[in-house]
């Protein structure tokens, strides 16, 4: 096993902050620079930057604390460009009807929707009255299905520390439709050489996914030994036998949500690389339709599920954007997985 098991590969190129209109223009050049490295044709990079233009219009127009993620998604030979756009703004109670065109009130999406849908090959829109709304659209570059890079049952999103560029939080996923097996990574501290640690906990997971949890978990212990280490865990999510086995070291959170319940899942105290006493796997309910959520400590444990049907509802990248926008602490790196098995 390789780690091209792992693939496709997602990386947020840029974090922008949404706030008045000179985001509009600096949104479009990352999004278009980005595209032309992945190696899309004239036409549709200015299709992309377009798009994301009108999703910038609409933060500024419409949003409160708008933030606007770029990000390439990577296979083995093919690639796309995703980008993901949520606020804290007063929310929707109909996003469809909302996003038509000729619909542009305070609190819509705005004419630019049908734009991004059109120029788009994936949407997807949530939202929530009173909390925000996010948007998800992935562009290929030819506007064909990419047979490397199917609809995702699994999203991660990270985000770096004010001042860094690069994020010490990774996660890694290996599986398909019925089976799962989830790793996040902490890297300890911040910058490149936290980034470096948690890197290096992704190649081993994606070398020994398919053994058990607590076994992967221990492998990784071991090789981070020369790097700073960090927080680890790893899920196994088994539709068939309706279960999830989880193992972790240190401060990873891990969760079940299903039914409008939020079952938290141990990890044992410790640091992968410098530090495990004990490296233990507990097995946890998976009920039908649940959904299974692992973050960082840059994200409270403190979110509920209370009300929030819409969001667990929504596809795995718009519920890691709206956990990171709700949970999100600012003065740390940030990331969070979420997985949604079908059978």
């Amino acid at each position: 096993m390789t780690t091209a098991d792992c693939l496709p590969v997602t990386e947020d190129f840029a974090w922008i902050r949404v706030e008045d209109d000179t985001a509009h223009g600096r949104a479009r050049r990352t999004a278009a620079t980005l595209a032309a490295q992945l190696g899309f044709d004239e036409v549709r990079v200015a299709e992309v930057g377009l798009a994301v233009t009108e999703l910038a219009t609409n933060l500024v127009k419409h949003a409160t604390e708008g933030v606007l993620v770029v990000r390439s998604v990577r296979a083995v030979t093919q690639a796309a460009v995703e980008v993901v756009a949520f606020d804290r703004g007063p929310g929707m109670t109909d996003a469809v009807a909302s996003g038509r065109d000729g619909e542009s009130t305070t609190g819509t999406l705005g004419v630019g929707m049908g734009t991004v849908r059109r120029l788009a090959d994936t949407t997807s829109v949530l939202s929530e009255p009173g909390r925000g709304t996010v948007v998800t659209a992935r562009f290929h570059p030819g506007r064909a299905p990419l047979t490397e890079i199917p609809d995702a049952d699994t999203a991660g999103i990270t985000r770096p520390i004010g001042g860094e560029d690069v994020c010490g939080d990774t996660y890694a996923v290996h599986g398909g439709p019925g089976r799962l097996r989830l790793m996040m990574c902490d890297g300890s501290g911040h910058g490149p050489l936290a980034a470096a640690a948690s890197r290096a906990a992704a190649d081993i997971f994606c070398a020994r996914a398919t053994d058990r949890p607590e076994a992967v978990v221990k492998q990784i212990h071991e090789g981070l030994r020369r790097t700073r280490g960090g927080a680890v865990a790893v899920a196994d999510v088994d539709v068939a036998a309706g279960s999830v086995r989880f193992a972790g070291l240190g401060n990873i959170a891990g969760s079940v949500v299903a039914g409008g319940r939020k079952q938290g899942m141990i990890s044992a105290p410790g640091v992968a690389g410098h530090q495990a006493r004990t490296i233990r796997a507990f097995d946890y309910e998976l009920p039908p339709g649940a959904t299974v959520v692992l973050h960082s400590d840059g994200l409270t444990e403190r979110w509920s599920v209370d009300g929030r049907d819409r969001l667990f509802a929504a596809t795995p990248l718009a519920i890691a954007a709206a956990l990171l926008r709700d949970a999100g602490v600012r003065n740390d790196d940030a990331g969070v997985l979420v997985g949604k098995p079908r059978p």
